[in-house]
């Protein structure tokens, strides 16, 4: 396992990020206002981590939580879904990847996973 993320030399992304999160998805708006940019534990939208920008990120659980679309149950993404997964792991990071579908349908359970996994992953119980 890697030591640190590599943070710092994506410069080339943050204009990308900063355009993702002025034009989230229907389920990321969902997701961030009504959830977790309340949440007590502080996530970041769209934040830059390596050579890769996660939908959402806990720093103090060490979790990514990604939005998945339709577009990421073909092949050839779910392919580019495992790598990155499997990069940001090399860091410590816990990815966590929940269909559109399951925010449309089940927001509640949604959010209940997610702060199970945040207490599950840090010493403060919210």
């Amino acid at each position: 396992m890697q030591e640190t993320m590599p943070y710092k030399g994506n410069k080339k992304l943050v204009p990308i990020a900063r355009m993702l999160r002025r034009d989230m998805t229907r389920q990321e708006r969902r997701l961030w206002y009504g959830y977790l940019s309340k949440y007590p534990v502080r996530f970041y939208r769209q934040k830059v981590l390596g050579k890769y920008i996660a939908d959402f990120y806990c720093a103090k659980a060490k979790l990514i939580v990604e939005l998945d679309g339709s577009q990421h149950f073909k092949p050839t993404e779910q392919a580019r879904d495992e790598e990155r997964s499997r990069f940001l792991e090399e860091y410590g990071l816990s990815v966590l990847r929940i269909s559109n579908g399951e925010i449309d349908t089940n927001f509640e359970g949604v959010c209940r996973s997610i702060d199970n996994i945040v207490k599950e992953r840090t010493d403060r119980f919210l």
